[in-house]
């Protein structure tokens, strides 16, 4: 199992996970719906299983692009710790896992599976066509609190669709940060990506401006339910974090990109859940 953690990199579930809580937990406070913990489990293998089978076929499919640039040929298949067949069945094995765990949940979600299936597994080829792979990684992880939500309510409403929004626009900035040590690589190798497109110093100004985006989606929930003042120093505190990690990158020095990646992101996605599950604690309780 160490191996296939490592194919999959299952720390970055951190990246999507809490957003998922929060869509969970939104669709209880906002709706006639009661906690149930059967749910909450489904949830999370849902999350689980979807993003072990997206990142692992990523790893297969990018397999001879990854052994041919030096920063990604440490990575598990070029390096030979996994096998491309074995990758490949572990995509398999937990795509069906996903499907036949949302039978269990309800019927939107068991028929938006192979929907939710075809965006996360699809990512991994608009490299090879687009640079707005970017986006397409967003919108990825953007169905996890919308996803959480019709796990509860079993329909959609736009509270968790700002949330989602935020996501995908959080998301697809900092990748556009993490792709920037790539940028001659890609160009070189026909590989489009924002920086391949637009050069280091427009593709961080892009990544800006989707992160104020992602701001103000975050913000909008706020003046559309009852959350209060707590909800909104988890919305500082997450722009803040933002602003944190753009300070550390630089079109003329990459070194800090993994620290802004991994760990800023890691903490403002934590950080921000974590304020708005108190927040609809507290006023549960008050």
């Amino acid at each position: 199992m160490k191996k296939y953690f490592s194919l999959v990199l299952f720390a970055h579930t951190i990246f999507a996970m809490p957003f998922a809580f929060i869509g969970f937990f939104l669709a209880i406070s906002s709706t006639e719906q009661e906690f149930n913990w059967l749910k909450l489990l489904l949830m999370v293998l849902c999350m689980v299983f979807a993003r072990n089978a997206a990142m692992a076929y990523n790893r297969y499919l990018d397999k001879d692009i990854d052994a041919q640039n030096p920063r990604t040929a440490i990575r598990d298949i070029p390096s030979g710790k996994i096998k491309p067949n074995e990758a490949l069945i572990f995509t398999i094995i937990n795509s069906i896992l996903f499907i036949l765990t949302t039978l269990f949940i309800n019927k939107i979600c068991f028929y938006l599976s192979p929907v939710a299936l075809a965006v996360v597994l699809g990512y991994s080829y608009t490299k090879r066509f687009t640079p707005l792979c970017h986006l397409v990684l967003g919108l990825g992880l953007a169905l996890a609190p919308i996803g959480a939500y019709l796990v509860v309510a079993g329909e959609f409403a736009m509270l968790p669709i700002y949330f989602s929004l935020a996501v995908l626009c959080w998301v697809s900035g900092f990748d556009i940060i993490y792709a920037l040590q790539d940028e001659e690589f890609d160009r070189k190798n026909n590989l489009n990506s924002i920086p391949a497109w637009l050069g280091k110093e427009k593709a961080l100004k892009v990544s800006s401006i989707l992160h104020v985006l992602a701001v103000v989606f975050v913000a909008l929930p706020y003046f559309n339910s009852n959350l209060s003042w707590f909800y909104l120093a988890g919305v500082l505190f997450f722009a803040l974090l933002l602003i944190y990690q753009h300070s550390l990158v630089k079109p003329n020095d990459l070194s800090k990109v993994d620290r802004a990646f991994f760990t800023s992101n890691g903490i403002a996605s934590v950080i921000f859940a974590s304020f708005f599950l108190l927040d609809t604690y507290l006023r549960n309780q008050f």
